[in-house]
């Protein structure tokens, strides 16, 4: 078979209908007064991909399109029709009686957007639906839980018979650990899967089939759903901020109210700026009640926190979360670390006379060069894990933890391009089997190296859980970065 032009068809498949759609589109076109530049240009803005040429050949007769490429064609030359009163639009696939509709990719886009303004988070899974369908795709999402587990089913537009879906062992999961788009052959036609991201975050799956003529073949088409399925995770996690909904269906136990302050105070587990991604997470994840992490990330900076106060006391997520303001803080006013390390130093002696302490790390990555700065009060040293060598523990010289003297040593070290840098509690490095055998945390991050950072965080701390049965010492706080070399 030989190749095809991306958009193009072959002429056994062209309708009369499509023919007719063309000579119609071809005659406004020539009343727009734009030259054939200029209507590629509107076209590839829609996110056509044929070329000038083929476009040109298309309105001569020459040369045929598929129907979402027909369509975005008309649009743009009904744009400037619209910029001209009184004039004629060209006509769209599907317009028997619903000129005003537009189908394709810019309609499922401003659907989406436009349906999604005021309404109850609920209710967004079925906007989502009625988005896909302006590309003839039938849709539904899964959102993943918070031990990321499985994907789970939303109801409001989802077809029926939907179950839960494993995230190590489906297709659907394949698609969230990868955190990309997979094809799947199924008896009733192809199946996609694609990443639901709010950013570089995680939220779920889309599950994609296709309807009337769409061809999940069609890498054009691929590419529209991942834009689609990207805008749906920005919105999905936009409307979990103002409204429950969506959250309790990602929750599989009770949160009591330590666990869900600290949650709350949780940055997006994972981010990215050029191609340095930070990735963290706690365990046990309904039940947390000391640690917490931040991160911020510039052009030239990343910044790195994480803290951990133990569970013994009512007062761990409390002195937990005083400790990440007081960080925060600092570092918003432009404190570098030493200040950092005071502010919360200053926090937790002010806020707790009965002499509570946090252990934590600072740390600090110039993106520009690697070189990495660090400060452990009480905390554990970072591990660096790179191409051709295994983790390693970097040089460190430990303070009292936070509140309970000060001021520490600053560590330096230099990254490697490529090098992953874990932060890291001691109940993750201690955690522990009923024989007493001890966590390997270096051995799973190296396991885990060739995977995604949130991906790696996902697998370290289940296998911890899985293997030990909750047995950590304290609590489990991972909070890991790729730096990908000198820019």
């Amino acid at each position: 078979m030989s190749p095809r032009t991306p958009g193009v068809v072959t002429v056994s498949s062209l309708s009369l209908q499509a023919a007719e759609q063309r000579r119609i589109i071809a005659e406004c076109f020539a009343r727009t007064g734009l030259t054939m530049e200029q209507l590629w240009l509107r076209y590839f803005a829609l996110g056509g991909d044929a070329s000038e040429a083929d476009l040109a050949a298309y309105l001569r007769g020459v040369l045929p399109l598929s129907r979402l490429q027909r369509d975005m064609v008309a649009h743009a030359v009904n744009e400037r029709l619209d910029e001209i009163s009184g004039a004629q639009r060209a006509p769209y696939s599907h317009d028997a009686g619903d000129g005003s509709h537009p189908r394709g990719l810019l309609a499922a886009l401003v659907g989406l957007l436009d349906g999604a303004q005021r309404v109850s988070p609920e209710r967004l899974p079925a906007i989502v639906a009625a988005a896909g369908r302006a590309l003839d795709l039938e849709l539904t999402v899964y959102l993943a839980d918070y031990e990321q587990r499985q994907l789970h089913p939303l109801p409001a537009g989802s077809a029926p018979g939907r179950v839960p879906l494993p995230i190590e062992a489906s297709t659907a999961g394949q698609a969230y650990r990868q955190a990309g788009t997979v094809l799947t052959e199924e008896p009733g036609g192809p199946r996609l899967w694609t990443p639901l991201l709010d950013g570089d975050e995680r939220m779920g799956v889309l599950e994609i089939e296709a309807a009337a003529d769409a061809d999940l073949h069609d890498p054009a088409l691929r590419t529209q759903c991942q834009w689609l399925a990207s805008l749906s995770g920005h919105l999905i996690a936009a409307a979990m901020r103002y409204g429950d909904g969506l959250d309790m269906a990602r929750r599989r136990r009770r949160r009591g109210p330590t666990a869900e302050l600290l949650w709350q105070n949780l940055p997006p587990l994972t981010a990215a700026t050029g191609d340095f991604v930070v990735a963290g997470g706690v365990e046990p994840a309904y039940d947390v009640r000391g640690v917490t992490f931040d991160y911020a990330l510039s052009e030239t900076t990343a910044w790195l926190a994480i803290f951990d106060a133990g569970r013994d006391t009512g007062a761990s997520g409390l002195a937990a979360s005083a400790a990440l303001a007081a960080y925060r803080s600092a570092r918003r006013e432009g404190q570098d670390l030493r200040g950092q390390e005071s502010a919360v130093d200053k926090a937790l002696s002010a806020q707790f006379a009965d002499g509570t302490t946090v252990r934590g790390t600072l740390a600090e990555v110039d993106l520009t060069q690697g070189t990495l700065r660090h400060l452990e009060a009480g905390g554990e040293p970072p591990l660096v894990l790179g191409t051709g060598h295994g983790a390693t523990t970097v040089d460190s010289a430990r303070r009292p933890p936070f509140g309970g003297g000060g001021p520490g040593h600053i560590a330096t070290a230099r990254l490697r391009t490529g090098d992953l840098l874990a932060l890291h509690t001691e109940g993750l490095a201690g955690a522990h089997a009923a024989d007493g055998e001890r966590f390997a945390l270096a051995e799973s991050l190296d396991a885990g190296a060739g995977h995604v950072p949130p991906e790696i965080v996902r697998r370290v701390l289940d296998a911890a859980k899985s293997r030990y049965r909750n047995g950590f010492t304290g609590e489990a706080g991972l909070l890991i970065a790729r730096w990908p070399g000198a820019r």
